[in-house]
């Protein structure tokens, strides 16, 4: 009896941790930013590749350029203008302690955008970032702030927002501020998994379990495993009432009616997004795109405020009974889903042991090839792994260095880890200076100008896949959208960027001789015309300079008419 007494209270516990969360946060002080209904299309805490989702995605029901307002009293504190990430952003300081960030934004309004726009010709650079006093550009509830845009790492056109705490930073999930958003579904289960936790949840990697629905209950067969130590992970979405597939706030895991684990979504730093990795499985993720989620802590997994630290949800199966789990998952509204099932200890199998390029978590580890070495920190990873690092002959003609193979690209590496690696053949000065280092991950390419160390070349990356080093005497280019000495009509003038290898890392355009104004979109470069290249104004030359990640510079002079 004085068991099933403390299991009450720790639910209880637990329960009002998640209501206290709620109605700690000012309610209604804050309003919809959009001149429309709130919907999402993504919700705080949502999965993402290598961060959390760190706001709300509202929807502009596809169109661009929809009156984003002040969701309070406040002043723009801060802008931000990028090619990729939250594109043109606006940030409002509020009095309240409380910061709200506006993010893919097409244009800022009319007094900002000038100031903007000034300081871009007088920096001539586009790229910004730029703080304001209080007293600069002052806003108040409702006031135009902005339009509605696809700029940056927007994939269709939305509004990104936030709420963060203004001296912390820490992100806030903005559902806890009492907007009204029409919810009444529960999360939706559609699979369980269990892991072997004797020596990771990457060896051997999860056991699927089919999971059916009855009436209001989720259940399963009979989970029988053969590993005394366990752990769980759910596969689930939050539908809301709109239709996308929304992250889950809060999952409790119980055994024999005690709570074994629980975590919930309230906020998240950016210098801790990351940690994602280790609240998921990544493997998972990376090569078959699902979404599941740890009902464990993993032993590399420093994410603050997420999940109770006396609570790691390890099972530890210590008879052949038959045991009853539960887990629960709820939504900021309340909205509940359950799924009831029994778990036992069949035949244990085998364990796996590491070797000696086994790698911890929270122990640094140096490992190396004949012409390669990397070397990972104390938090590179989450979870122990046998660490598998060879070198192959490379395929690419650039290459001047074998391909060294950085275990898989199926496992995740918290920070940046430094690698070293010997050319396969003597290089000139002249060529070391022009060599980079080519890290393919799978899904994509990302290449880096890494330092001489000695006889190697050292960089940093923060994905594991395969490596190579490749010489590149390339020039990046530009290729306008118009013929040479053409008659422009359009609006804007396009340039199309193209780098064989890397990327363009410098791009400067300037017309009759002064620095113009281009943006960056993607791979493209778009001007768009203004007082700098009025209509009627003749035969321009336009000089533009590129460089690519190697270094090589390339200067290309086009002509138009206005």
């Amino acid at each position: 009896m004085k068991a099933l007494s403390k299991v009450v209270v720790i639910i209880c516990f637990i329960s009002t941790i998640i209501i206290f969360a709620q109605k700690s946060y000012p309610q209604n002080y804050f309003r919809n930013p959009l001149p429309i209904p709130m919907q999402l299309a993504a919700n705080f805490g949502a999965v993402r590749t290598n961060h959390f989702h760190m706001g709300l995605d509202l929807r502009t029901n596809s169109q661009e350029n929809l009156s984003v307002v002040a969701a309070a009293d406040g002043y723009v504190s801060r802008i931000k203008v990028e090619r990729y990430g939250f594109g043109n952003a606006v940030y409002i300081t509020h009095p309240n302690g409380y910061t709200t960030l506006y993010a893919h934004l097409n244009k800022y309004y009319d007094q900002l955008d000038e100031y903007v726009k000034e300081r871009q010709y007088k920096d001539e650079k586009w790229e910004q970032d730029i703080t304001f006093s209080p007293g600069q550009f002052p806003v108040t509830k409702g006031q135009l702030i902005a339009l509605s845009g696809n700029t940056g790492g927007s994939a269709g056109p939305h509004l990104h927002f936030e709420i963060r705490d203004t001296k912390t930073e820490e992100c806030i999930n903005p559902l806890l501020f009492g907007f009204s958003i029409p919810d009444s579904i529960a999360p939706v289960i559609s699979g369980l998994y269990w892991y072997d936790r004797r020596f990771s949840t990457y060896e051997p990697g999860a056991n699927g379990i089919a999971v059916k629905k009855t009436g209001n209950v989720y259940t399963t067969d009979v989970i029988q495993v053969s590993s005394p130590t366990i752990s769980l992970a759910i596969k689930a979405v939050d539908k809301a009432n709109q239709g996308f597939n929304l992250g889950i706030y809060h999952a409790e895991l119980l055994m024999d009616d005690q709570v074994m684990y629980s975590f919930s979504i309230d906020k998240v730093s950016y210098d801790d997004t990351r940690y994602i990795n280790g609240c998921i499985d990544y493997p998972k993720l990376i090569k078959d795109k699902m979404s599941i989620q740890h009902l464990s802590s993993l032993p590399g997994m420093k994410l603050k405020n997420y999940s109770p630290p006396d609570l790691n949800g390890i099972i530890n199966l210590k008879d052949e009974n038959v045991h009853n789990i539960e887990i629960v998952l709820k939504d900021v509204n309340g909205n509940t889903s359950r799924l009831k099932t029994k778990i036992r200890l069949n035949k244990t199998s085998d364990q796996i042991f590491p070797t000696n390029k086994m790698v911890k978590a929270n122990e640094g580890k140096t490992i190396s090839t004949e012409n390669a070495e990397i070397n990972l920190s104390k938090n590179a990873v989450y979870d122990a792994l046998n660490f598998q690092m060879s070198e192959k002959s490379s395929t690419n003609g650039d290459a001047v260095s074998n391909t060294i193979v950085l275990h898989s690209p199926y496992i995740p590496v918290h920070d940046n880890y430094a690698l070293k690696i010997k050319p396969n053949r003597k290089l000139t000065n002249e060529e070391k200076a022009n060599v980079v280092v080519l890290l393919d991950y799978g899904s994509d390419t990302h290449v880096v100008k890494g330092k001489w160390n000695g006889d190697r070349m050292e960089s940093e990356f923060n994905r594991l896949g395969t490596a190579t080093l490749l010489l590149d005497q390339n020039m990046p280019s530009v290729s306008p959208g118009w013929k040479e000495g053409a008659l422009i009509t359009g609006s804007s003038l396009r340039l199309k960027g193209t780098a064989k290898i890397g990327d363009i890392v410098s791009f400067r355009a300037e017309l009759d001789g002064k620095w113009l104004r281009f943006a960056r979109m993607k791979d493209d470069f778009v001007y768009v015309f203004d007082e700098k290249c009025s209509k009627a104004s003749g035969l321009h030359t336009l000089k533009v300079t590129t460089v690519n990640t190697a270094g090589n510079t390339n200067t290309q002079t086009f002509t138009f008419q206005r």
